[in-house]
């Protein structure tokens, strides 16, 4: 039976809207925050004090977007401000409320995302996991990239397997 390509990036792309659509409302709803807001969290929960600027990067907006965001997440009492590295900067941090908000994200993402697997067999559940370790290794291949890709990410819940597939990418500078 020969492969129809057409198909097959017609499936993915399906299916990638439809995870991309629950994930979004399951985020948004668990952290109160719109848009860009719940990867934020996330992200400042994988590495807390980081800049604004290392935030721009990561979510994809620009340096008055990410300004924005930070002071709707810091008037919710999600975060904090604090002095940064040079003086010049503010190292951004997540407040116990932000903490437990991040948390509550990456609960309701993999909520979201579980009833999709459902029908799988453990064994296909192994294969799409191998499949998938072996697209996402193609996604990135600079640290700013793959911060990027794992925006709302589960750190945890990557590396309770063989590891992250973006390690390689995640060790490159830009």
């Amino acid at each position: 039976m020969e492969l129809n390509h057409r198909r097959l990036e017609q499936l993915l792309a399906a299916q990638a809207l439809a995870v991309a659509d629950r994930v979004r409302e399951a985020t948004q709803a668990a952290s109160a925050q719109e848009g860009s807001g719940p990867a934020a969290l996330v992200h400042l929960k994988a590495h807390p004090g980081g800049s604004v600027g290392d935030l721009e990067r990561v979510v994809g907006l620009s340096q008055t977007g990410a300004g924005r965001l930070v002071d709707r997440l810091a008037e919710a009492g999600l975060v904090e401000r604090r002095a940064g590295r040079d003086g010049r900067t503010q190292a951004l941090l997540l407040t116990r409320e932000g903490l437990k908000a991040a948390a509550r994200v990456l609960e309701l993402r993999a909520k979201a995302v579980a009833p999709l697997l459902e029908h799988l067999t453990p064994a296909e559940r192994l294969d799409l996991e191998r499949l998938l370790e072996r697209i996402i290794h193609g996604l990135a291949h600079d640290r700013p990239g793959a911060l990027r890709v794992c925006r709302l990410c589960d750190r945890a819940a990557c590396y309770s397997g063989p590891g992250c597939p973006l390690d390689h990418a995640a060790q490159t500078a830009q």
